[in-house]
């Protein structure tokens, strides 16, 4: 039996070709997936914040433009809350600004 060297290196560059392809197509995809994660995971860490922050200052028992995470969680408006990508806790001192559109939290 004779092997053809010709339709076997065909088929390698076939192969090879289909894989560089293949791994164009997926990093940025899969880097786009989990980009859009991190930030969609960041948005609700925002969102919880920001609505701990509306409730206290709708009670009246935040007063200012300013309060920080430790106060909400004194006042039991929020729990401990935890970066999502880094899965470390936030700053207690982290300040949500009251501003004339709502509030104003910095998370990233």
């Amino acid at each position: 039996m004779v092997i053809n060297m010709k339709n076997t290196s065909k088929k390698y560059l076939i192969f090879v070709t289909i894989g560089i392809v293949f791994i164009i197509i997926s990093i940025p995809t899969i880097y786009k997936i989990i980009k859009n994660y991190n930030n969609k995971s960041y948005l609700v860490v925002e969102k919880r914040i920001k609505e701990a922050a509306k409730r206290c200052y709708s009670e009246n028992k935040c007063k200012g433009k300013s309060i920080t995470l430790k106060d909400l969680y004194k006042k039991k408006y929020l729990d401990i809350q935890v970066n999502p990508v880094t899965k470390k806790k936030y700053d207690e001192n982290l300040i949500i600004k009251k501003s004339k559109d709502g509030f104003i939290v910095n998370v990233r």
